[in-house]
């Protein structure tokens, strides 16, 4: 039996969850990763309801799904970001308030925290999301920028992310950090850092997503054998860069989709990672999790893409070899 195959329903939250679960079952998924917004999985009614989480199971159960993860990406990226308009688009009501940003960041942190008791009582132990990065305008350092200020970027993380993850201890739950662009860590010495800044406590690990490290030039198995026993689960997302001499790998200010993009996302199989090497990276390191398709192209018809990625991972998931193959050849 291989590795679980889900779909992430962060894409799909214009839908309610039993239209997501039963397309999910017509394209051969075996569950969900669950996005903490739409009406997929509310941590609110969570905690408040009792038979809040039975009923989302029962629900999977009727489509034979099965569920190993909830994402509160959304929540996560108000915790560390200077606040702006943009956030109050990606936040609940009750997070956004009023929008004055100390309190929106607070709000937040509580919110993520809510999310591994939601988590807890649904039965699941990961978490995945984002935690947003008060250094992320910094990444380019002109005018110059003094070494302090990242310093301090990461002590702010320590500072709002130990007493999440002291909720997260609490429940038994682990958070998965997407490493991306606009987090605190977004490559492999970030990563490295982030982990140090939390004095790698067992709580925070990594949602491993290769499109965000591709197209910035990361070897996308190199960070599955560098963080072997922090890969708490793994996203399945494609990307290409297509570099023309006239687009640029920043992206230009140009919206996902227009062709003079210097990168792009893409359906499973239909970019330029090379997941063959991821699956053989994971191998080494053992993982079992779930292999989770995120499904951005926007290019494609996304029910056609999501159907045809489900079949991409089931051809592309194979086991690690249980015996050498030149053993014949050794001494008995």
């Amino acid at each position: 039996m291989g590795r679980p195959i889900t779909l992430f329903t962060g894409q799909w939250a214009d839908l309610p969850l039993e239209d997501v679960a039963r397309k999910a079952a017509e394209f051969g998924y075996q569950g969900l990763e669950l996005a903490c917004w739409g009406d997929h999985f509310e941590v609110d009614k969570a905690l408040a309801d009792d038979g809040y989480c039975a009923g989302r199971r029962d629900l999977l159960e009727r489509y034979d799904l099965q569920v190993h993860a909830i994402s509160a990406h959304l929540v996560g990226q108000a915790v560390l970001d200077p606040i702006d308009a943009r956030h109050k688009a990606i936040l609940p009501p009750h997070v956004w308030g009023d929008g004055k940003p100390a309190g929106v960041n607070a709000r937040a942190a509580e919110e993520l925290k809510n999310s591994a008791r939601a988590a807890q009582k649904l039965g699941v132990g990961i978490v995945n999301g984002f935690s947003g990065s008060s250094i992320w305008h910094l990444l380019y350092s002109f005018p110059p920028v003094d070494e302090a200020m990242i310093a301090a970027g990461f002590e702010l993380f320590a500072e709002r992310f130990n007493p999440i993850l002291d909720v997260f201890a609490e429940c038994g739950v682990q958070f998965a950090l997407e490493v991306h662009p606009t987090e605190i860590a977004f490559d492999l010495v970030t990563a490295e850092r982030a982990l140090k800044a939390v004095d790698r406590r067992e709580e925070f690990g990594f949602n491993f997503d290769p499109s965000h490290l591709h197209w910035q030039g990361v070897d996308s198995a190199e960070f599955v054998r560098a963080f072997h026993d922090r890969i708490y689960h793994v996203h399945i997302k494609d990307a290409i860069v297509r570099l023309n001499g006239r687009s640029g790998i920043l992206g230009s200010h140009l919206p996902f989709g227009d062709p003079r993009r210097g990168w792009e996302f893409r359906s499973p199989g239909r970019g330029s990672v090379d997941f063959e090497e991821i699956i053989r990276a994971l191998n080494q390191i053992k993982y079992a999790g779930p292999l989770s398709v995120e499904w951005e192209d926007a290019g494609m018809d996304r029910e056609a893409g999501a159907k045809e990625a489900c079949q991409f991972v089931q051809n592309l998931d194979f086991a690690a070899s249980s015996a050498a193959f030149d053993a014949a050849f050794s001494e008995a």
